[in-house]
């Protein structure tokens, strides 16, 4: 497959570093609220990586849950991959994609669990089957087939019909606290317009980047 000869221009806006919010999550805020309101599929998804040990990295999209002061909130289960990978090396990347929009975002920083208050809000908002995937799934492991995982999903909802589900202590939410954004909007050209946020104690200093 040759796929040399895939390319596009892109001239749907610009980026000004001095227009952009000061504060990055108030950008971040922004943009994530036009991806919405322009239909972007999957506005709140973000790929996040990892790395293990022995800095062999992994990546997969999870669903950004909040934006707070501090930073970034996903919900996942601590015995994953991703889980056993933030234990040993909390440093994370994540990044954002609207590709209708011409956007990108990409975010470096350290994780850190959410109080269990935090985790178990959350988890009560999530449907009752939903709820029972994550009690039922040992994520990341192996599964003999697919209807060997429905059969554990079925014991699992017959268990809990009858009684709320609390949160597993394996379930919960990790603040991603950044400290490096770059937004990145396509440009003519291939000049692209590429603003970074690099955090200095509690400051935000703010460069333009070469495409």
């Amino acid at each position: 497959m040759d796929l040399s000869g895939v390319r596009r221009e892109y001239d749907k806006q610009k980026l000004n570093k001095h227009t952009v919010e000061r504060n990055p999550l108030l950008q971040l805020e922004k943009w994530i609220k036009e991806a919405d309101d322009a239909g972007c599929c999957e506005h709140t998804a973000m790929t996040i990586a990892t790395a293990n040990t022995e800095g062999q990295p992994s990546m997969r999209v999870v669903l950004l849950k909040y934006i707070k002061p501090e930073g970034l909130v996903f919900f996942t289960n601590y015995r994953s991959r991703k889980g056993k990978d933030l234990s040993v090396n909390n440093k994370i990347a994540a990044h954002f994609f609207w590709p209708g929009l011409e956007r990108q975002v990409k975010i470096e920083g350290t994780v850190h669990k959410t109080d269990a208050e935090t985790s178990d809000a959350y988890f009560a908002s999530r449907p009752f089957e939903s709820q029972v995937s994550a009690i039922m799934s040992n994520q990341s492991a192996e599964v003999s087939g697919r209807q060997e995982l429905e059969q554990m999903w079925r014991n699992e909802k017959k268990k809990w019909e009858e009684q709320n589900i609390e949160r597993p202590d394996y379930w919960g939410g990790y603040l991603i606290k950044p400290n490096r954004l770059e937004f990145w909007q396509g440009g003519e050209h291939r000049l692209h317009d590429r603003i970074l946020f690099v955090k200095h104690f509690a400051k935000w200093d703010i460069v333009r980047l070469m495409p």
